[in-house]
């Protein structure tokens, strides 16, 4: 089962008070089910999103509303909302684990859209209209960070901090950072209902073109979810708010959803694998590839992180992508051990498979990282079901190749229906098969360190900073 670009709404939880706490999202499939969707559409939009890639004690967990696009012919997108400003704004912003700023559209921005497809009303940041706004100056050093890992620029005109993203399809968005609170709903662990707030740099976007200006697809900004210094869980975490993991657990039935925590979720059952040191993107180490039980006679090189190679886990992409000189051993070895009963067939270029009975003849793969950590894949997290032809479905591979890339990118096909821990203190992911619609434990501690674990659960209904009502999660 297959998401788009992922993104999640939200209203963050933090305490000004308390260090660590985590904060729960729930999330929602964008669109219900990929069943029927063309692989070329799906692989369209993550080509679009693969060139947008960019050169304690707990106290408290929310459980956040979620909207979503059921638009599944142009994004299906998840977004979070986030709360800037005073008084607070609402922005919907794309969650993405391929870049580190946090950027909103802004007041008399050039080429924003101005209406959305996603069914949401695009707002506009005006630091003029909030008393807290502050614009960052390119003596501040939160902009001499970002200058490091090319997240911002310097102009000596006018002294002010800046930035320009251009991305590989020939969008982009350039703007200046300023400073204000983002507002958080908190509930403690007695129970006690509390707004609060932390400071944080973000990016007010003046121009933008390409396809970030197109409105069936628009929303008010970006949300970048990496591991420098001016991404939002580094500026928390820098502060003493939030720790330095997030997870998330993305349901793989056709009625999605799921959990995005700021914390650890904690199960037993959790292998990790090392995050290769230095990267802009979380990257593994991929030894190998195993169909039912028999390693693939692929060369370990072509998985070795480098400028243009590596295995990239990115729940911002649809489909999985394998490096091409794996792509036809890959391929072969899947088809070489179905029974002759299933018949294959290509569809657009895809290789595809007409299935009368349960999909229970199809191989086991394995993928085998660094660590001794393996992703073990059922067929259902490597085949999509594209159509009916008579008394049987057509099911295709989803993972592509990217024509002239020896790059792997790991998106939502495999990554449904499993725990994914982020541990950046750790520098270390790992996942575990799980059911996303159950409750999970949480904690605001990561590596040798452990916090209380609080529950977090999917509790239906809704949560705002202007009418107080929240869903309180139980504590263990």
């Amino acid at each position: 089962m297959v998401t788009a670009v992922i993104l999640f709404t939200v209203t963050v939880v933090l305490s000004s008070t308390v260090a660590s706490s985590p904060v729960t999202l729930t999330l929602e499939r964008a669109f219900p089910s990929n069943h029927g969707v063309e692989l070329s559409h799906l692989k369209a939009l993550d080509t679009f999103r693969h060139q947008r890639f960019l050169q304690s004690t707990t106290s408290y967990v929310v459980n956040f509303p979620v909207k979503g696009s059921f638009d599944t012919s142009k994004a299906g997108l998840y977004f979070t909302k986030v709360n800037l400003g005073t008084p607070p704004r609402e922005f919907y912003v794309q969650i993405d684990t391929g870049s580190d700023v946090l950027w909103v559209s802004c007041a008399s921005c050039v080429g924003c859209p101005q209406t959305s497809g996603l069914q949401i009303q695009l707002n506009y940041f005006d630091p003029r209209s909030s008393s807290t706004s502050s614009f960052i100056a390119c003596s501040d050093q939160r902009c001499k960070n970002g200058v490091q890992s090319s997240d911002s620029s310097c102009s000596g005109r006018n002294n002010q901090c800046t930035y320009i993203f251009q991305y590989g399809d020939g969008s982009g968005t350039s703007g200046y950072y300023v400073s204000d609170f983002m507002h958080f709903a908190s509930i403690t662990q007695e129970s006690l209902l509390s707004n609060s707030s932390a400071p944080v740099v973000f990016g007010c976007s003046n121009q933008q073109s390409g396809d970030l200006t197109k409105s069936d697809r628009a929303i008010d900004g970006i949300f970048g979810f990496g591991q420098q210094g001016m991404s939002v869980i580094s500026q928390l975490a820098s502060q003493g708010i939030a720790p330095r993991v997030f997870s998330h657990c993305l349901k793989g039935d056709s009625s999605g959803g799921g959990l995005l925590v700021l914390g650890e979720i904690v199960e037993p059952n959790i292998i990790y694998s090392p995050l290769v040191p230095s990267q802009p993107h979380y990257n593994l180490n991929l030894l190998s590839i195993s169909v039912n039980g028999q390693i693939l006679p692929i060369d370990s090189a072509i998985f070795a992180t480098s400028s243009n190679r590596g295995t990239i886990i990115d729940s911002g992409t649809t489909l999985a992508y394998i490096a091409e000189e794996a792509y036809n051993p890959f391929i072969n070895a899947i088809t070489a051990a179905i029974p002759q009963s299933v018949r294959t067939v290509l569809s657009r270029g895809n290789q595809c498979y007409l299935v009368t009975n349960s999909l229970d003849s199809f191989p086991q793969v394995s993928l085998n990282f660094a660590g001794g950590a393996s992703l073990v894949l059922g067929a259902q997290d490597y085949l999509i079901k594209q159509n009916y032809i008579g008394d049987g479905s057509v099911w295709c591979i989803g993972f592509q190749k990217i024509a002239g890339q020896d790059i792997t990118i790991l998106g939502d096909l495999v990554l449904k229906d499993r725990i994914f821990v982020y541990d950046l203190a750790g520098q270390r992911i790992g996942w575990a098969n799980y059911d996303c619609s159950l409750s999970v434990n949480v904690s605001a501690s990561s590596g040798n360190g452990r916090s209380e674990f609080v529950n977090a659960g999917n509790i239906s209904g809704s949560t705002s900073l202007r009418d107080g009502s929240h869903n309180m999660l139980n504590w263990n």
